[in-house]
């Protein structure tokens, strides 16, 4: 059974290591080795512990197991990020995470989320009512490059 919860601040360096192992399987099939390799070895953004804080982080729980993760950056409007755990694929946590997303921004007063898809997520987020806009380049914090589509998606309003 999967529930979710808010992020916590002490659960930073246990959602990093999920979203580096989800880099490294997950994004494989459309990035370089090379790219890989630099993605993941990243480390933890300092504005991470600020999302969290703002309320803008949830978990993915699988028993005592965090499954997957999703941040909202509540003041760009934006999904900052949605992973889920390789070992825990297939089972729609990622949809519930980005739902929870989804609901936390209507919550706010937001009418729509923008976010910027790696190339092997896109078809997620269009299957969640994502609109492509254009191709993009992310420019990651680590000076890497990546090819991404950057999306958006209109949010119900009371």
């Amino acid at each position: 059974m999967i529930h979710l919860r808010p992020a916590l601040s002490s659960d930073i360096a246990t959602l990093w290591a999920l979203r580096t192992l989800a880099v490294r399987v997950s994004c494989a099939t459309h990035y370089s080795a090379e790219q890989i390799a630099a993605w993941s070895a990243t480390p933890v953004p300092a504005s991470y512990a600020g999302k969290i804080a703002a309320g803008g982080g949830m978990v993915a729980m699988r028993g005592d197991a965090i499954a997957g993760y999703a941040i909202l950056d509540i003041d760009q409007q934006e999904v900052d990020a949605v992973f889920v755990d390789p070992g825990h694929g297939g089972l729609g946590i990622g949809k519930l995470l980005l739902a929870a997303l989804e609901d936390l921004a209507h919550a706010r007063g937001m009418s729509s989320l923008t976010l910027s898809a790696s190339l092997n997520a896109e078809p997620f987020y269009r299957a969640a009512g994502f609109v492509s806009l254009r191709e993009d380049i992310y420019a990651h914090p680590s000076g890497l490059k990546l090819e991404c589509m950057a999306m958006v998606k209109m949010l119900k309003v009371d």
